[in-house]
Formats: structure tokens, C-alpha cells, sequence
């Protein structure tokens, strides 16, 4: 569940924005989240579906001054949801489906809004061991 993750070269990454509604919490959506992904994980994994790994990340309120253009601007409570697939084909299948629907829907129930983008891996590595 905690372990390190390894993305293969050609995959396609989903990021998902996920704003939660005022007054609504982390933990408030820590079982709804932990439904959903585990639904993805068991029923869309490798041959499945397509689904290779995924992370989820809560908003620390950390903003970079270093890495942005402009000046950072405040922003309100959201976590993001970080998948990787097979094809973006295999995802758009997956999300489709009234298994992942129902689950996501409860998440949704505490969301303002949600927005999904994908991405193609165009580069990645590791630090070269001295």
C-alpha cells in the first residue's frame, strides 16, 4: 500500500485536481478515497484495465517562490490524485464504468470541483550513484 512505485517509459499520467468543499477536511474523505483507489488498484490493474500505479497528495500550503513566475498565490483545501495507465483509452474505459462511477461519486458528494488532465511521460531518472 506504502511502497515505492516504478513507472514505465511510455505510460500515460492522469492528475487530478480535487477541491474539496469548505468546511470538509481530510480525513472527512480518507474512507471515500480509500474505496475509490482500492477499486481502481484491484479491478482495473495491468491486464485488467490498464491501471499501473497511482499516489495521492493532500495540499501542505507549501508554495514555491523558487519555481514560480509570478508571485504564488493563495489557494483553498484540495488533495491531488496522481494515476498512471497503459492508455489514456484504458483510463477514460475505467472511469466509465458503474464499479468506479459509484465510488467516485461519493468523493464527488465533497468536492467543488474536480479536473482531471493527462499527460505523456516525456522524461524521468534518478540520481547516478558516485
Amino acid at each position: 500500500m506504502f511502497d515505492a512505485i516504478s513507472i514505465p517509459f511510455g505510460s500515460k499520467m492522469l492528475f487530478n485536481t480535487v477541491k474539496l468543499k469548505p468546511g470538509v477536511a481530510m480525513e472527512d474523505v480518507e474512507l471515500a478515497l480509500g474505496e475509490m483507489c482500492n477499486t481502481v488498484k484491484n479491478t482495473y490493474g495491468g491486464d485488467k484495465g490498464g491501471f499501473i500505479a497511482g499516489q495521492v497528495f493532500k495540499f501542505s500550503g507549501f508554495a514555491s517562490s523558487e519555481g514560480s513566475l509570478a508571485v504564488p498565490k493563495g489557494t483553498d483545501e484540495h488533495i491531488v490524485i496522481v494515476t498512471y495507465w497503459r492508455s489514456f483509452e484504458e483510463h477514460e474505459r475505467s472511469h466509465a464504468d458503474t464499479v468506479f462511477k459509484a465510488k467516485f461519486d461519493a468523493l464527488a458528494q465533497m468536492c467543488t470541483d474536480t479536473q482531471e488532465l493527462g499527460y505523456e511521460l516525456l522524461w524521468q531518472g534518478v540520481p547516478e550513484e558516485h
